[in-house]
């Protein structure tokens, strides 16, 4: 049973930057349309989504143990981290808010990091486990990544919200700063990630049963 042509066999390549299917044929290897370098394959791919995840990870600590902003009421000053800006924006009755922060700064990044974790590691031994599945989970992973900053926003407009009264001053802290570095790290991570890995051996499967056809035809 032959198996049918794919990118590598017609010497096509994808372009990254705006999609056009290339002809590697002819040098250099640059996309006829938006003058990008062509890879096959993204560089080191599993090095560097590592990398930015593991970077992700350490700045992950302090964006959730410092204090995010300060908000002075009447002379009283007091340092908000994610965790307590949460609980304190639910007992204030404002649920949606305290709803909003918890899933932006902590289940989304949760969420990002198993997903990547798994990815790398399934990839890494060559798994056959629910191929369908995690090329599904990296496309949620690339979805729920653009509503990573939406933490950093609520912040802006509570600040904004609370300016606006004359008793009243808010000024960020530098665990925003550190919040900001880990949605920029996860970002990266799960773009340097290449799910074409996830379908490796499957593509080489079938030639290697046509082989083992021939030879037993033999």
């Amino acid at each position: 049973m032959s198996r049918p042509p794919v990118a590598h066999d017609l010497d096509l390549c994808l372009c990254h930057s705006c999609g056009l299917a290339c002809d590697m044929t002819h040098e250099p290897h640059e996309c006829e349309r938006c003058d990008a370098p062509l890879h096959r394959r993204k560089t080191n791919s599993i090095t560097r989504t590592w990398a930015y995840l593991l970077t992700s990870l350490v700045f992950y600590i302090p964006a959730n143990l410092l204090p995010v902003m300060n908000t002075k009421m009447v002379g009283n000053g007091a340092d908000s981290t994610i965790m307590s800006g949460v609980l304190e924006f639910w007992e204030a009755g404002a649920w949606d808010i305290a709803l909003i922060i918890f899933i932006a700064s902590i289940a989304v990044p949760g969420i990002k990091f198993v997903a990547l974790t798994l990815l790398l590691v399934t990839v890494q031994r060559n798994s056959l486990w629910a191929r369908r599945e995690r090329s599904k989970m990296y496309r949620f992973v690339e979805v729920i990544g653009y509503w990573s900053m939406l933490d950093v926003i609520v912040v802006a407009l509570v600040a904004a919200l609370v300016k606006f009264q004359a008793l009243a001053d808010i000024e960020p802290r530098p665990g925003i700063l550190f919040f900001g570095l880990v949605v920029v790290f996860t970002m990266l991570a799960a773009m340097s990630f290449d799910p074409r890995l996830i379908w490796n051996e499957s593509r080489e499967k079938p030639h290697i049963e046509e082989v083992m056809d021939e030879v037993a035809s033999h």
